[in-house]
């Protein structure tokens, strides 16, 4: 008889046990919505790849190196990444800040079509078909978005797309202080 109300409270204890979890972490003033980046703090993963626009020629992961850049994996597939896109399309209209791009999983063809009905604020969009190297970058899914420094390491990521209030408070007060870093060095 009492076998039968163990599973009942065992499920129950493990949701509250949950539940206190998320509630702690909130407490603490984490951002429970973040995904970690073990990736922080180190080098850009290994890559060559072809470019999107022009597939004779690769781009890569030393040619991140020697400026500030924002690499964005996207995708035409994703609708995510349109809420974003205009936004980084008026961050390359109106900064001078490399914006790069890894077009991950996507048909070319499709890829080339919603850049050109959509604007293409990429400095160099990398063609990642098989997504492997967004992968090796970390990446969950599409869109994330990397803030690289001048040495080529990792200094940010965001999981999804990118707001104006995300740009404002935290990606461009870093990319600032990169770049101030950088011509102090």
């Amino acid at each position: 008889m009492k076998a039968r109300y163990l599973l009942p409270v065992t499920v129950f204890l493990v949701i509250v046990a949950v539940f206190g979890l998320v509630l702690y972490q909130i407490n603490q003033g984490r951002n429970i919505r973040e995904v970690p980046s073990p990736l922080i703090g180190r080098a850009v993963p290994q890559f060559e790849l072809p470019l999107l626009l022009e597939p004779e020629q690769t781009f890569s992961s030393e040619q991140l190196k020697g400026r500030v850049s924002l690499v964005n994996i996207w995708a035409s597939w994703c609708v995510s990444c349109r809420y974003e896109h205009d936004l980084l399309v008026q961050m390359s209209r109106d900064t001078d800040i490399s914006i790069i791009g890894i077009n991950y999983k996507d048909e070319r063809a499709d890829a080339l079509k919603w850049l050109r009905d959509t604007g293409n604020p990429y400095e160099a969009s990398i063609f990642d078909y098989d997504g492997r190297a967004a992968i090796d970058w970390g990446a969950y899914g599409t869109p994330e978005t990397f803030v690289v420094d001048q040495q080529g390491v990792i200094r940010y990521k965001h999981t999804g797309p990118i707001t104006e209030e995300k740009l404002r408070d935290e990606i461009m007060p870093l990319i600032n202080k990169l770049r101030e870093a950088g011509d102090t060095a």
